[in-house]
């Protein structure tokens, strides 16, 4: 059995009381919120083991966000190609038929907001579809596109 020695501190009362409400949520006693901490300030190597789950930590968010770069990009490309495409072969129509076209534009929109709403709730993103059909066709069982005979 170990034996403990006594001691009086005085806290910050705002301090005292987030001992007091972390000891409750961790369902521990103050005594050991407050010995942990004590210990954790006078060990010689917390700093170095902050540091390296900071280091950890970054190197991850780097990661993430090259991933979201990636995305971002493809993204942005998919886009350019769809407008350009769309500005191209979409002829100019006449001033009678432009209700008539605005009136199945509402509706077509509102299709598009109801499939995209679906796909968003259950967790399809274009993006994987791209990089699993498109960029590694190999793995999604689909033979790869000849290259260009130009």
């Amino acid at each position: 059995m170990t034996t403990r020695s006594r001691m009086n501190v005085y806290f910050d009362p705002d301090l005292l009381d987030r001992v007091k409400s972390l000891s409750l949520r961790r369902r521990v006693s103050q005594s050991a919120i407050v010995e942990a901490a004590v210990a954790s300030f006078l060990s010689g190597d917390s700093s170095e083991q902050m540091e390296a789950a900071l280091t950890r930590r970054i190197d991850r968010l780097g990661r993430q966000i090259d991933g979201l770069d990636e995305d971002l990009a493809v993204l942005g490309e998919t886009l350019a190609l769809f407008i350009h495409f769309w500005l191209t072969v979409t002829p100019p129509l006449p001033d009678s038929a432009q209700p008539s076209a605005r009136a199945k534009g509402a509706e077509r929109l509102e299709g598009f907001m109801q499939t995209l709403g679906r796909r968003l709730a259950t967790g399809d993103r274009f993006l994987k579809e791209v990089s699993r059909d498109v960029l590694r066709p190999e793995e999604a069982g689909v033979a790869p596109a000849p290259p260009d005979a130009g």
